[in-house]
Formats: C-alpha cells, sequence, structure tokens
C-alpha cells in the first residue's frame, strides 16, 4: 500500500480509501491510484486485514444455484451489490438438501464470512441451529418459513396472491372451469405458498380445488415428465395449466410439444417465474415475473445492517411480481 501512495502521489490512508470504498475520493485522485495500483500489481491481504479489524469483507451465499437457472439470475444480483459495496461473495451450493446445506455453511464459516445469504431447504433447522450458535448474521431469501422469523431478516416474493391471479385470468378470461397445477419441489415454503394460491384462485372463482388436480415436478425432467402424465393420461383432463416455477415450466412445454401440443391451443399454461427466452418460446409464455435485482439487493442490504448493528429487529420484505400477459394463456 506504501508502494502504491508513493506512484499515485497520495497518502496511503487515501489508497485505503480507495481500494475499501470508505471514503470518497476525487476521480482524479482515484484514477491515479487505480493506475499504481495496476502498475504495481498490488493486492490486498484479505487475511492481514481480517486480523487487524475483525472482518474479512466476504459475504457468503448458500442456495442450489446451479441447477436452477432463476436462483442463478439471483446470485448474479446478489454479486453485484455486493461488489458495489466493496464486499467479495462466496457461493456454496446447497442441492437443496439438508445435508449438502449443513455442508455447504460450515464451508462458509471456515472462511470466516462475515454474514451470510440464505435460500433455505425444506428442513434447513440444523443449518439455522447452526448460524445460531455461532451468531453469524443471517438473512433469508426467496424462502421465508415462518417459524424462523421471530430472529431472522428476510426477503421474498409474494407467492400465493400471484398464483390466485393466474387462476383468476384463466377462468374469466379465458372461460377455463379444468385447470391444474405442475408445482415445483414439495416441502418448499415457496410451492407450499404457490399451492395455497392456486387453490384460492379456484375458491374465489367458484371452482372445487378438492378437484383440480395439483402434482409435484420441479427436480427433474423425467420427474415433470411424469407429473403432466398424471394430469394429464385421465378421461377428462384439465385445459389450462398452472406451472410453478421457471424449472417445471421448460420442462412441461417440452412434454407437450412431445404430444403435439402447442399452448394455448389443447391447453393452456401460465407460470410463475420469466426468464430471458420466456418472450421468445412460440407460443409467449404468460408469467409472473420475479423482481430479481431488488431481491438481491435488498437481500445486500439487510445483511450489512445487520453486520453493523447485530441488535436490530428482525426485517422481513416481500416484493410483488409483475404479471407478464402474453399468449401461452391464449391472449392474443
Amino acid at each position: 500500500m506504501s508502494d502504491v501512495a508513493r506512484v499515485a502521489n497520495v497518502s496511503a490512508s487515501t489508497v485505503s480509501h480507495v481500494i475499501n470504498k470508505t471514503r470518497k475520493v476525487n476521480p482524479e485522485t482515484e484514477k491515479a491510484v487505480r493506475e499504481a495500483i495496476e502498475a504495481t500489481g498490488y493486492a490486498a491481504d484479505a487475511v492481514a486485514r481480517s486480523l487487524r479489524t475483525g472482518r474479512t469483507h466476504i459475504i457468503g451465499l448458500a442456495m442450489t444455484a446451479i441447477s436452477n437457472t432463476y436462483f442463478g439470475d439471483v446470485v448474479h444480483a446478489l454479486e453485484r451489490t455486493v461488489t458495489d459495496r466493496g464486499y467479495s461473495l462466496i457461493l456454496t451450493d446447497t442441492h437443496d438438501t439438508p445435508e449438502r446445506e449443513l455442508h455447504a455453511l460450515r464451508a462458509l464459516l471456515s472462511h470466516r464470512v462475515d454474514g451470510i445469504v440464505l435460500a433455505p431447504s425444506a428442513a434447513p433447522h440444523a443449518a439455522y441451529a447452526q448460524l445460531a450458535r455461532r451468531k453469524v448474521p443471517l438473512v433469508l431469501i426467496d424462502r421465508v418459513p415462518a417459524e424462523f422469523l421471530v430472529n431472522v431478516d428476510a426477503v421474498g416474493v409474494q407467492n400465493v396472491e400471484p398464483i390466485a391471479t393466474l387462476v383468476e385470468h384463466l377462468v374469466v378470461v379465458h372461460g377455463h372451469t379444468r385447470i391444474g397445477m405442475v408445482a415445483p419441489k414439495a416441502g418448499i415454503i415457496t410451492t407450499q405458498e404457490r399451492i395455497a394460491g392456486f387453490r384460492l384462485g379456484l375458491e374465489r372463482n367458484g371452482l372445487d380445488p378438492s378437484e383440480a388436480a395439483v402434482e409435484h415436478g420441479g427436480e427433474s425432467a423425467e420427474q415433470t415428465a411424469a407429473a403432466l402424465a398424471r394430469i394429464l393420461d385421465v378421461p377428462h383432463p384439465p385445459t389450462a395449466l398452472v406451472l410453478g416455477n421457471n424449472m417445471v415450466t421448460v420442462a412441461i412445454i417440452s412434454e407437450l410439444r412431445k404430444r403435439g401440443i402447442t399452448p394455448p391451443r389443447g391447453i393452456a399454461t401460465v407460470s410463475f417465474d420469466d426468464f430471458p427466452w420466456a418472450d421468445s418460446f412460440q407460443p409467449r409464455l404468460t408469467t409472473m415475473s420475479q423482481p430479481v435485482d431488488e431481491l438481491g439487493s435488498i437481500a445486500v442490504q439487510l445483511l450489512l445492517e445487520r453486520i453493523a448493528d447485530p441488535g436490530l429487529d428482525a426485517r422481513h420484505v416481500r416484493l410483488e411480481p409483475t404479471f407478464e400477459v402474453r399468449e401461452s394463456c391464449g391472449c392474443p
């Protein structure tokens, strides 16, 4: 750092402010420091800094990011926000199992992360107990189990009313009375909320939820195909489907095409989760689009505030998705 300061003709404290983003520096001065860093090959010693300050400036992220494109988008949003705040991000994949989740969190703790963002599995009790014992700042993202909300910060998306809105659209706008649902992985809190929204939408529109088929897909294309078969291979199959997330949607659209069905002809579809190519499908997909960037930025903000003040009351944020009406539901 002294070498960088000498080359840039500034003080070592100015170099520190540029590197750690602890104070606003004149743009010309910052440019000189950046050029000096490049010229000297300087790299901060994170271990030395953590020993001195008690902070690593590393945020840990634990979620099933590799197999789920939606969580991949969330990772990008988190990484951008973390970097802008002068932190680094370490990602561990939980594979959505309690055992791998606990292993992933232990790996993050071994790196002495300042805090953790977690998309919990269906049974995160051991993981939560581990973090509570270590008093590690924690924010739950996307999945917000009510039993943990007394003491834990969380940010997620509204699930119940948006799914009810999708059902109402199918009934009121397009006249469907036989509607089925292919839900994501069983046991996950977002899955439970979306099924609750599906049943609520049916009830509100005078349909009997007990007569509507609900099957779970999402863990693999084969599982999702089997779920679709159980829904369609009956004497009076649904004329419309609500699809519970992007993984389910991609698999179901593929299976429908194998059956010679292109929504909305033969069967209409609406989906929770938007993704970049949803507007490029044939047909273009009607979806509920989650505010991924906002989700990531709020998670980081909550976590940094928790790191700065561990005594804060728990904060809970729920964001509204956006209804993207396209063609798969039957709209022009």
